[in-house]
């Protein structure tokens, strides 16, 4: 039985693992795109026709479904070309990210789980690597397609099946 002295460690070592991993992920990459380096105009004009929204730069989106009957048929979009630079931006700086956490976090729970006799420290260090796989996929994983999301899941999940089979044949040898 784990005593809570040690669930407290195996809990701080959790936390702190995942604090170094995603800061240090932040100190040494670039900061993630912000918005208003993308989109800092701000436009106060109200545009009720799509060819006074074409003229002043922005894209006219049409009303979808029931609506109702005014002669105004849709909105002026002026953020929309800036919103799609500011997105391509954001998602190759999430990829970048998620190719840097997620084989740092398989290598930290590699590590927690070979190396540690200390059960809390091996727990910690395991569940502080799932934490930085969950920031690495957490930001690029709404771009990612879903044959990419399957595969990245699969085979997680096979490499995890197997470390546990591994270790427990291991600690059945040292007994």
């Amino acid at each position: 039985m784990i005593s809570i002295k040690n669930l407290g460690f195996g809990i701080a070592i959790f936390l702190l693992t995942m604090f170094i991993g995603i800061y240090g992920i932040n100190t040494f990459y670039d900061k993630s795109p912000d918005y208003n380096a993308y989109c800092n105009r701000t436009v106060d004009i109200y545009v009720n026709n799509s060819a006074d929204c074409v003229s002043l730069g922005g894209e006219w989106t049409a009303y979808q479904g029931p609506k109702e009957p005014t002669p105004v048929n849709g909105y002026c979009d002026f953020y929309s070309q800036c919103s799609k630079e500011f997105n391509n931006a954001e998602e190759k700086y999430f990829k970048v990210v998620f190719m840097i956490a997620l084989p740092l976090g398989i290598a930290i729970i590699a590590v927690g789980a070979l190396f540690f006799g200390l059960e809390f420290v091996g727990a910690g260090l395991i569940f502080g690597g799932v934490g930085i796989i969950v920031y690495g996929v957490g930001g690029f994983w709404r771009f990612a397609q879903d044959w990419l999301k399957f595969s990245l899941s699969a085979v997680g999940l096979v490499v995890l099946i197997y470390l546990a089979y591994w270790m427990a044949k291991r600690k059945k040898k040292k007994r």
